[in-house]
């Protein structure tokens, strides 16, 4: 039996993370910064801009800087032609020089069905395995989608055993949404956004409580309340509890989660055994080589393959949930002489991207002892969210952006104020960094923290390092600001204005 908790870090506006935590181990993390909203699902009235026939596609203008790409198969036989307007919803975000993906085919999801206003499909979500509830489930879809006009309904996951009276009621909200987009498309002028899907943790809670989740954990007391009455109205009278945390201990510190975190960056992944993985991106695929390491075995060195190989399954499982990797991944496992064991391998791989709830294909071992698997890609990884190209080295390696390390910072110095009265403290970190919190987040800070906070641009230090110099009563680190200033030509101090 799987444990799972959902553990939401919301008390910082900035940035907010929700993360999923099964049998101890951080399995997925969802991150979301207030200027950086996901977009995956808003439904937009748009403006065709150009039409490509030699790619079979058109761009379309959604109002927010750049154009959206939009394949002529998704628009429902629409005669797309410049300065045309057109209802679409984004089902690929932007990422990196690519533009987001929309169609003009319209899906709404709720928590037990997903309703397609303008399509006639019926289906039921392939992670219900039992064939009697498949079957009840099928023809109820047919009598949702009768009872509807027509509209086309697919079952999910989290539907598997609920009542038909229930499922009903998610139709009946779902239809006046749709009722309130066309309405929306109709009064407002192209380009411009006309739905927004519900925020971080309710697209979370929405998508992935299941029966098995034991605990959820916010640590923000205003948002709390709001997340509970969102459950009420999801589940009704089946909501769960949700515990507010309380303690002096950040919460994805205190679970553990801010560890696992930070090795969700890492080239290289060490398994319990001693072996390891070693995971490289590139623009068109994900490549893992899994290596014995410091594994040697009990017995002989095919077993010591196996036994390698099937952990390495397992982990890597994870790490493409953790990571939030999508398209096309190749691991090179460790070759195995005897047909028997690749199969073994698997249905190992088979059995651990069951509970994915984006879908995994696997191929067969390949001549050069290859696994190519491809997985759907729905929203960023975490690498491209909290990671940016490194100035120093012409792109060909990674620092953290400047907002993942200021909210690293900002977490340190809650510690620190939480655990003293001090009046002011001084920080130093990076130029580049201390310049970018001075100007983006300082005097929120002091507002939040009750303190007056300096941060001194040191050069020797590196990109994500930061140190705190000195903190106590406001004199005290006035006089080291003085003498830093006066002494160190090559650091420059920041403060906000009333300073």
């Amino acid at each position: 039996m799987t444990d799972r908790k959902i553990v939401a870090n919301i008390v910082d506006p900035e940035e907010m993370r929700v993360a999923i935590i099964e049998n101890g181990r951080l399995v997925d993390i969802f991150i979301e910064r207030m200027w950086e909203r996901q977009k995956t699902g808003e439904v937009y009235k748009a403006r065709v801009d150009s039409v490509l026939p030699g790619i079979h596609a058109a761009f379309v203008n959604l109002g927010d800087g750049r154009n959206a790409f939009l394949y002529l198969n998704d628009a429902k036989g629409l005669d797309l032609k410049p300065n045309i307007e057109v209802v679409v919803q984004v089902v690929k975000a932007a990422r990196k020089n690519k533009g987001a993906r929309v169609t003009a085919r319209i899906s709404l999801p709720g928590r037990y069905l997903v309703f397609v206003p303008e399509g006639q499909e019926t289906g039921v979500s392939k992670r219900i395995t039992d064939e009697e509830e498949r079957k009840r489930l099928r023809a109820l879809a047919k009598k949702l989608r009768d009872e509807g006009n027509g509209y086309g309904v697919i079952i999910r996951t989290a539907a598997e055993g609920v009542d038909e009276e229930v499922l009903m009621h998610e139709l009946h909200n779902l239809q006046d949404l749709w009722e309130e987009i066309k309405h929306n498309a109709q009064v407002q002028s192209a380009p411009c956004l006309i739905y927004r899907d519900i925020g971080l943790v309710g697209r979370v809670l929405r998508d992935e409580l299941t029966g098995d989740v034991s605990e959820i954990i916010i640590d923000s007391e205003e948002e709390h309340e709001k997340v509970n009455d969102f459950l009420v109205r999801l589940l009704e009278d089946r909501a769960p509890e949700v515990e507010l945390y309380q303690g002096n201990t950040p919460i994805f510190d205190f679970y553990g989660i801010e560890r696992d975190l930070e090795t969700a960056l890492d080239r290289k992944v060490w398994l319990k055994s001693g072996a390891y993985l070693i995971i490289d991106h590139t623009e068109a695929l994900t490549v893992i080589d899994v290596n014995t390491g410091k594994f040697v075995g009990d017995t002989d060195l095919r077993h010591t393959v196996l036994d390698t190989n099937l952990e390495a399954a397992d982990e890597i499982a994870r790490q493409l949930r953790l990571r939030a990797i999508g398209g096309i991944v190749v691991i090179d496992f460790i070759d195995m002489e005897y047909e028997e064991d690749r199969q073994k391998l698997l249905k190992r791989l088979e059995e651990v991207f069951q509970s994915d709830r984006y879908r995994a294909r696997i191929f067969g071992v390949s001549q050069l002892g290859l696994v190519e698997i491809t997985r759907k890609r729905a929203r960023p990884d975490v690498r491209s969210v909290m990671t940016r190209g490194c100035p120093f080295c012409g792109g060909y390696g990674w620092v953290l952006k400047e907002d993942s390390v200021a909210m690293h910072i900002k977490r340190f110095l809650r510690k620190v104020a939480l655990s003293n009265k001090s009046e002011a403290m001084l920080l130093e970190a990076h130029p580049a960094i201390a310049q970018y919190i001075a100007e983006t987040y300082l005097f929120l800070w002091e507002e939040e923290f009750g303190r007056k906070i300096f941060i001194a641009g040191a050069p020797e230090f590196a990109w994500s390092k930061y140190r705190l110099d000195v903190q106590g009563t406001l004199d005290l680190v006035e006089r080291k600001v003085e003498q830093m200033e006066q002494w160190e030509a090559k650091i420059r101090v920041y403060r906000t204005a009333s300073s």
